[in-house]
């Protein structure tokens, strides 16, 4: 069994895939050490991998301009036990990220770069998509538990879903609301087994799939804390919670540009906090004007001045 397809069991259980190598990334970081000649073959593969993949040992051998066991060298030169071995390993790195392999240029804007309606359209429609597919009445009952929430944690894993649970933090305590974002696995469990009648946790995931937010969701809820999932539609997590905020916005294939969706999540997350200022009203406002007044303070570096007659 090679290492690309094994499977097997973590002590507490869980089953566990070894990670297939990236065979692509090998190639490249093994081309100066090969031979010129085996570099003609590392050429042929990286300039077509899909190719590489479905030909022959003689046709690559052809392409590359070299003879058959020279491409068999070039294969253990960068650890592979031969050929086969190269080619199962190759096509497995292929499928696993064949997108970030397209060179294809996005379409072109009439500024010339070719990003530009990319990233501009796709933001515009994600917050098209966040406002037809959010709840109305699944915002109100999340405005509702933060607003009487006795603290609020959230929890998000990973690149966008961390800084989004940071950003809701920055939303709700300006509001005068207790909260604070984990973002990482181990303390999002510590803090969920903290938590009592009366707390809240939002979980934020763009996939649902996260593991290790839907455990601590879990856990959290064990201690009968309420729940929000911010999060995609039919998911392990948005079923886990207790109030959905949900969105499915689909990505234009350009691996280059950040995920559109994070756009949909954030006016989800800004409705949220908004919704929840207005339960609060009065002490909400008073909180914002306090922030405003110190911040103005501290920029100018000096006493508000009373206005004049």
């Amino acid at each position: 069994m090679s290492e690309a397809d094994s499977s097997g069991s973590d002590p507490d259980g869980r089953e566990h895939v070894r990670r297939i190598p990236d065979i692509i990334s090998l190639v490249k970081d093994s081309y100066g050490e090969l031979r010129p000649a085996e570099r003609r073959v590392a050429d042929v593969v990286l300039n077509d991998v899909r190719y590489a993949v479905d030909a022959s040992n003689a046709a690559l051998a052809q392409r590359a301009g070299v003879s058959e066991p020279t491409v068999t060298r070039f294969c253990r030169a960068i650890g592979c036990e031969g050929v086969r071995d190269f080619k199962l390993k190759l096509a497995q790195s292929l499928v696993v990220g064949a997108l970030y392999l397209d060179t294809s240029p996005a379409t072109t804007s009439d500024n010339d770069m070719p990003f530009w309606n990319a990233v501009f359209g796709e933001a515009r429609r994600a917050l098209q998509e966040a406002e037809r597919q959010l709840d109305p009445a699944q915002l109100e009952k999340a405005a509702e538990l933060i607003a009487r929430a006795r603290q609020v944690t959230v929890f998000g894993l990973g690149g966008s879903s961390s800084a989004l649970a940071q950003e809701t933090q920055y939303r709700l305590f300006r509001y005068g609301i207790t909260v604070n974002a984990q973002c990482d696995p181990y303390l999002m469990r510590m803090t969920a087994s903290t938590l009592k009648p009366g707390d809240l946790v939002i979980a934020i995931s763009a996939t649902g799939r996260t593991r290790e937010v839907i455990e601590a969701v879990e856990l959290a809820k064990h201690y009968r804390a309420n729940s929000i999932g911010v999060t995609a539609p039919d998911t392990d997590l948005a079923r886990a919670c207790d109030v959905r905020l949900t969105v499915a916005v689909p990505e234009y294939p350009d691996t280059l540009k950040p995920t559109a969706s994070r756009y949909a999540f954030l006016a989800m997350i800004d409705l949220m906090a908004v919704a929840a200022a207005y339960k609060l009203d009065g002490s909400a406002r008073e909180t914002v004007r306090r922030i405003k007044y110190n911040a103005q303070i501290h920029r100018t570096g000096k006493e508000m001045e009373p206005l004049g007659d």
